[in-house]
């Protein structure tokens, strides 16, 4: 069967639900500009600025959904057209047939690995444009310096504030740093653990072919009652890495409630501010720009799991349906193709429904989520603009990184 080298993913990608990462900044990211919007809003030019950047983004959303939705479909072909047609050519005895669907499939793949290559490009120009935006703030801002000498004692502390946060996020990202590293090697020793494994277990190197999550392999581990020794150090791990994972979470919820407290230090300021007539700092489009580093980042991660895939299908052509000598033992192979694949269609139902949630957020945030800019900020009284920030950090503080939790190896 296929070789066990590079069989699985990092920890990073091990889940089927890893695609839910994107939400927490999918939303966040017109939350953001909606804040920057009522705080800059007031400035002609850094209003009309504003405007362009967060209409490029929520096109980019549009797109975005889009790609997802094809993964939706694509997920949904492999569980009800590629699975079932290699279990017809397996029972059959008819390679040349999987060998077709192989093909098919692979074709679906590449147009969504062309498509997310292209999402991360663009994500990337997004993100320089809300750069150059940001700094263009700052260079209004130079007009409005005379009017610092008038900071009251009140927006001194508030500053202090704000610092101190951002003293205690960048402690808190450290220690996040940290366990992802521990985590990384703990991860590294699990998959060379269930390679090694796999070298033993015919069964469980075809399941590897067909499903690219590292949890379908653990429970294997587990089920096919394999050497004792192997099922405690895979407990072993599993265990190591749940209990990192914990940490990691308790770290990201700390880290999110500080991103809270900053952001509400930062309006309070940016009200004293705008009081003076002078520009706010662009607190909310550096968050911005955060948040579509982070979409960016698993865009490519999803990007490396399709690529992985195609090479798995690849493996699984080559290495089954084409080399003659295993297609003779095919019959033998017979009963673990059938389980690895009704496992397979488990997992990837799984994944497809993850996509399909993740696509449903995109559509809202690229449609609905940015109504605000058919509002002219300067035409909002103090106390209105107020209201809008304090409904906009209700929303904020709904969101929960837990939402996109990826940590479990097992279902």
């Amino acid at each position: 069967m296929a070789n066990s080298k590079e069989l699985m993913l990092s920890n990073s990608v091990g889940s089927p639900e890893f695609i839910q990462d994107l939400l927490p900044a999918a939303k966040r990211t017109a939350l953001l500009y909606n804040l920057s919007y009522l705080c800059l809003g007031g400035f002609p030019k850094l209003e009309r600025l504003i405007r362009e950047r967060a209409l490029e983004t929520q096109m980019l959303f549009g797109s975005s959904e889009a790609v997802l939705l094809k993964c939706v479909g694509t997920s949904d072909n492999l569980v009800t057209c590629l699975f079932p047609m290699l279990m017809k050519a397996i029972e059959k005895k008819k390679p040349v047939l999987a060998v077709k669907y192989l093909e098919k499939a692979k074709g679906w793949i590449q147009g969504i690995i062309e498509d997310v290559d292209d999402m991360v490009a663009r994500y990337d120009q997004q993100n320089r444009s809300v750069a150059s935006c940001t700094s263009d703030v700052f260079q209004e801002q130079k007009e409005t310096e005379v009017k610092r000498e008038k900071y009251s004692e009140e927006m001194k502390c508030l500053q202090e504030a704000v610092a101190k946060c951002d003293e205690d996020l960048k402690k808190n990202t450290e220690s996040i740093k940290e366990i992802e590293q521990v985590m990384d090697g703990k991860d590294c020793e699990l998959q060379n653990h269930i390679k090694k494994v796999l070298q033993n277990s015919r069964g469980m190197t075809i399941l590897a072919v067909l499903v690219p999550f590292v949890g379908p392999l653990v429970k294997s581990i587990y089920d096919t009652a394999t050497e004792p020794g192997d099922v405690a150090k895979t407990h072993s791990l599993q265990a190591d890495l749940s209990r990192l994972s914990t940490e990691k979470i308790s770290l990201q919820n700390k880290e999110w409630k500080i991103q809270i407290k900053q952001t509400d230090l930062q309006l309070q300021l940016a009200s004293c501010k705008m009081e003076l007539g002078v520009i706010p700092d662009p607190d909310q489009l550096k968050e911005v720009q955060k948040c579509l580093s982070q979409i960016q980042q698993i865009l490519r991660q999803l990007k490396t799991f399709w690529e992985k895939v195609a090479s798995l299908l690849d493996t699984l052509k080559e290495r089954t349906f084409v080399d003659e000598d295993l297609v003779d033992d095919l019959e033998d192979m017979k009963e673990e193709f059938l389980e690895s694949i009704i496992t397979a269609k488990k997992y990837w139902k799984i994944f497809g429904c993850s996509c399909q949630r993740v696509q449903a957020i995109f559509m809202i945030q690229s449609k609905d989520a940015y109504k605000f800019l058919e509002i002219n900020p300067s035409s909002l009284s103090p106390q209105e603009r107020a209201k809008k920030s304090n409904s906009i950090m209700e929303e904020l503080n709904k969101i929960s990184p837990q939402c996109s939790s990826t940590a479990a190896i097992t279902e």
